[in-house]
């Protein structure tokens, strides 16, 4: 399923670029100075603003002993190594006091079920530094499907926003020469196939906008010279950022451009074959969603149209194509109460997992398109209690999904769970700390006008309720 929020876009496909260009000059704005965020000046203050803080606050008994305890569980080697299903295998980034700047590494799924797994690693970005006398820090990796032969790789130095990407052969485990290279910038490249990608990034003068972000999405094809890329879309200099990207969902598979106007508004446009671009006319706010042939859309304000009113918070889901011809018949898959609230909406091959915040405790069910409808049924083996997440395996060939559970007793787990089967428990984190004769309880203040705040208490079962 492709989502496309700003905030996600400008986090993972626009996580690249070099500093942000300060607005505001100096006459108008007295702090710009600080746009410098690597400049001599800027750095001096901030570590004359942390001494001042750790003089304050670090000099406590109670804080050194706190510092420990959180040292204590950061610097365990017994962390949840969470995995992302690329082609038959299931890759992870792993950085522990051996590997600081991390490797990338992979296993299969019958390995990762073991206690102690095998790793292969196939990039690892110590040795890589110490190579070509760098600090490249991950970014991400972008894998071509179907089989998942080449990626390209993003790596920031130091950690910066700004970043690189090369292309990288998963086969050979070794980088293309004379692949695929976008120069350190804010932007990305994107696989539309194996020969051509979406490339946004600095092209120099008036290219980037206000925010620092690229105002330009180009197409690129192997052999060519980035500067002979063939503009896709132009967006505005006040615009936060544009990206184009390819959905490579088998039988679905499309081109889009994304037009980020504010951190929570943008607009999306399909782009044809013939490079003409169709608005997806949903509102600016909305959080839009495509998965297969349907459209889902995820309401931050409520919106009247084909004669109904739709509240802020509901999610709603229809056919693109009905869409784009200009239906504008929804089902509404959920609307918020005043105790609930959609925390996600994830797709599997064949179903969509909710997973709804009531009165702040996680709730999952299943909705299944069928001939007569969206059916709605329970998600087998949901925790009853404590913080759920959800998210795909694989949203195009399964209808697994990773659930994480945790709760204030209970360590996070990490289980696999195919829709409808009980969840199958892979991975939990260390106890760190006796929970044994402890007990949740959650209980309600009502307030003057009659609200109802939940909130959580946790005690020994022996604990004398009266008020001591």
């Amino acid at each position: 399923m492709l989502r496309f929020s700003t905030a996600c876009l400008l986090a993972g496909l626009m996580t690249t670029g070099s500093v942000g260009t300060a607005v505001a000059a100096e006459d108008t704005d007295r702090y710009a100075w600080l746009e410098d965020v690597t400049g001599d000046k800027p750095l001096s203050w901030v570590k004359e603003q942390n001494a001042k803080s750790e003089a304050r606050l670090a000099q406590t008994p109670a804080f050194k002993q706190m510092e420990a305890s959180i040292r204590e569980v950061l610097d365990s080697d017994a962390k949840i190594p969470y995995v992302q299903k690329i082609g038959d295998y299931y890759y992870n980034f792993w950085q522990d006091e051996q590997h600081e700047r991390g490797v990338w590494r992979r296993t299969t799924l019958a390995e990762y079920r073991k206690a102690s797994p095998t790793w292969e690693t196939v990039l690892d970005l110590d040795a890589l530094n110490k190579a070509e006398n760098e600090n490249w820090v991950w970014h991400q990796a972008d894998c071509l499907r179907p089989d998942y032969s080449r990626c390209l790789i993003a790596l920031s130095r130091g950690g910066a926003d700004a970043d690189v990407t090369r292309e990288f052969d998963l086969a050979s485990k070794s980088w293309i020469k004379d692949g695929f290279f976008r120069p350190e910038s804010k932007g990305g490249l994107s696989w539309i196939d194996r020969d051509t990608v979406f490339v946004s990034t600095d092209f120099g003068a008036g290219s980037m906008t206000t925010s620092g972000y690229p105002r330009v999405a180009k197409l690129w094809k192997r052999g060519t010279p980035m500067s002979a890329a063939s503009l896709v879309y132009e967006g505005k200099v006040e615009d936060t950022g544009i990206v184009a990207v390819h959905d490579d969902t088998p039988g679905f598979e499309r081109n889009l451009v994304i037009r980020a106007l504010t951190a929570y508004n943008n607009e999306i446009y399909l782009r044809g074959d013939d490079g003409k671009l169709t608005r997806i006319d949903a509102p600016n706010s909305a959080e839009k969603g495509l998965h297969k042939q349907w459209l889902t859309l995820e309401l931050r304000d409520p919106w009247t149209v084909g004669g109904k009113t739709y509240a802020s918070g509901a999610l709603l889901v229809t056919k693109l194509d009905d869409f784009l011809a200009g239906k504008r018949d929804f089902e509404v898959l959920f609307t918020p109460t005043a105790t609930t609230s959609l925390a996600s909406a994830s797709w599997t091959r064949n179903h969509l997992v909710l997973n709804v915040l009531d009165d702040v405790k996680n709730r999952l069910s299943v909705l299944t398109p069928t001939a007569k409808g969206w059916q709605k049924s329970d998600f087998v083996g949901a925790p009853a209690f404590g913080t759920l997440g959800v998210s795909a395996v694989d949203s195009n060939d399964s209808d697994a999904v990773w659930l994480t559970a945790t709760d204030y007793l209970t360590p996070t787990t990490l289980a696999i769970a195919d829709i409808g089967k009980a969840p199958e428990v892979l991975k939990t984190m260390p106890a760190f700390f006796d929970a044994d004769g402890k007990v949740i309880e959650q209980h309600f203040a009502t307030s003057k006008d009659g609200t109802r705040v939940p909130y959580f208490v946790v005690h020994d079962k022996a604990m004398k309720l009266d008020g001591s």
